[in-house]
């Protein structure tokens, strides 16, 4: 059994996601009524959000005997560093962020379910800030939150899934707005995740 916790990029991956794992693994994700979807900027429903939100609905669920995933696949990070445009401040100072993943990373070993995590997608700044939000993301944040991800992940021997590296190949027109992504994009990431997890199931059987 596998759970998905992830963004709206996820949010968007997902259906592809699970018709590619069909047959391989028993896929669930983060869902709602349709609530994510009414702004994918502000987190809600299906919508994991930033660190914060992830912990605090990780802490809630792991109380259900009946969630027991043997893997869970695990994103946050585009809601974590977005940046008060005035100020400058982040939503979610490094230091926090830190401790949140490593917090999350404890709570799934106390419940032996294995951790697999999903690195943030690439941020194009030009194409992000242009003024029409009222938040910005920079692709610097990006990359130093991923890079903290990785060193925790490192350091407890978990999986990385770099979504980031693969989609950055894609390049900057694969963008239907700010931040998500092309229909034809979305089947490719879920491709990409789900040939991870095909060749990691062969290595690691559950």
């Amino acid at each position: 059994k596998m759970f998905l916790i992830g963004d709206s990029i996820s949010i968007h991956y997902s259906p592809y996601l699970e018709k590619y794992l069909n047959g391989i693994v028993v896929f669930d994700r983060k869902k709602d009524n349709g609530q994510a979807e009414q702004n994918l900027d502000i987190p809600q429903g299906a919508n994991g959000g930033d660190s914060r939100m992830v912990l605090a609905y990780l802490k809630s669920k792991l109380k259900d005997p009946e969630f027991n995933p043997d893997y869970l696949l695990l994103n946050c990070g585009l809601h974590d560093i977005k940046r008060n445009p005035k100020t400058n401040e982040i939503q979610v100072e490094e230091k926090e962020y830190r401790k949140n993943l490593e917090t999350i990373v404890q709570l799934l070993g106390e419940k032996q379910i294995q951790l697999i995590w999903i690195s943030t997608t690439p941020v194009a700044d030009s194409i992000h800030n242009s003024g029409k939000m009222s938040f910005y993301r920079y692709e610097n944040d990006v990359k130093v939150y991923n890079s903290i991800a990785d060193s925790i992940c490192k350091k407890h021997r978990i999986p990385v899934i770099d979504l980031h590296r693969f989609t950055l190949q894609l390049g900057d027109g694969q963008f239907t707005d700010h931040v998500h992504y092309k229909d034809s994009a979305r089947a490719l990431q879920a491709a990409y995740i789900a040939g991870f997890i095909q060749h990691y199931k062969k290595n690691q059987p559950f």
